[in-house]
């Protein structure tokens, strides 16, 4: 399979759909959270797809990867984030449930693009 453009990479499009969960997940949070995990969590979920999509647009493997990281760093400060969300009873394990997978999956995906990008270095 040929990819034409980042859109193309699986990796992006489920990273999309994190994002999509994580803002109906965080409209159930309570309204003086707007400014704290609301915010936070958003601006992660956003980030994952964003530094996916910058670092396919570079021109150099380095940058690439070094993308690549930044992405998995979001992802693991938005796991973080819905952990501390369930943990503040805010939302239900089961709630949750359906984002965390996403970000589970993501999380591999991501793992196996670096370590690939790595190798042929």
């Amino acid at each position: 399979m040929s990819l034409s453009n980042y859109r193309d990479l699986e990796v992006w499009q489920i990273s999309m759909e994190v994002a999509e969960l994580v803002y109906a997940l965080t409209r159930k949070l309570p309204d003086d959270e707007r400014f704290g995990l609301i915010s936070q969590a958003r601006r992660c979920a956003v980030s994952v797809p964003s530094n996916i999509a910058e670092g396919y647009g570079r021109t150099h493997r380095g940058d690439y990867l070094r993308f690549l990281s930044i992405a998995r760093g979001s992802l693991c400060e938005l796991e973080t984030q819905i952990i501390l969300m369930g943990r503040m009873k805010f939302i239900t394990r089961e709630e949750t449930a359906p984002t965390w997978e996403h970000c589970q999956r993501v999380g591999k995906m991501l793992t196996k693009l670096i370590a690939s990008l790595s190798q042929d270095t």
